[in-house]
């Protein structure tokens, strides 16, 4: 068997050159379809690492605002024993509170100490005013926090009071 490579008559095309055109042409039509799917492994890559660096980035924003109101000890009070506010019948409430600071309870190196009757004061001030339904409920409860909170703040704001804790709920009528 003899092969020549002798270039073909005109008009008939050389079988090299039919498999190199085919093969041309379809690379030609494979180049655009591999296009948009590197676009589009592109465009992943690149949402992926913005998503990520908005994580990280808020992310790290969150944990400063978590530590600026973080608490950084605990102030354990006495229990309360206070007579609430009910006019059909004599109500008791036994309430155990734990508050929670923004700063450590004793400096020692100031020599700090937390005004423990006037926050005591402040917390029974709240409790005289309370109505034993009110406290009865989840939200009574919630709005009590609430109450105390804001009275902290107004008569002991260097206190940096950040919780409060119930630690003992018991009504008694």
């Amino acid at each position: 068997m003899s092969c020549d490579f002798s270039s073909p008559p005109r008009g008939t095309p050389h079988a090299r050159t039919d498999v190199v055109a085919a093969t041309g042409s379809h690379l030609a039509k494979k180049s655009p379809g591999r296009a948009p799917w590197v676009v589009a492994v592109l465009a992943l890559f690149c949402g992926v690492a913005a998503t990520g660096w908005w994580m990280r980035s808020h992310g790290a924003q969150e944990e400063t605002r978590a530590e600026s109101t973080a608490v950084k000890s605990v102030l354990h009070l006495d229990t309360f024993v206070i007579n609430l506010a009910d006019a059909d019948q004599k109500t008791y409430l036994r309430l155990g509170v734990d508050l929670g600071l923004d700063h450590p309870a004793t400096d020692k190196e100031q020599g700090a100490v937390v005004p423990v009757a006037l926050v005591r004061d402040t917390i029974v001030g709240v409790l005289a005013v309370a109505k034993p339904d009110e406290l009865l409920t989840p939200n009574g409860k919630a709005k009590l926090k609430v109450d105390l909170m804001e009275a902290l703040h107004q008569r002991a704001p260097a206190l940096g009071v950040r919780e409060i804790y119930f630690t003992e709920f018991l009504i008694q009528r």
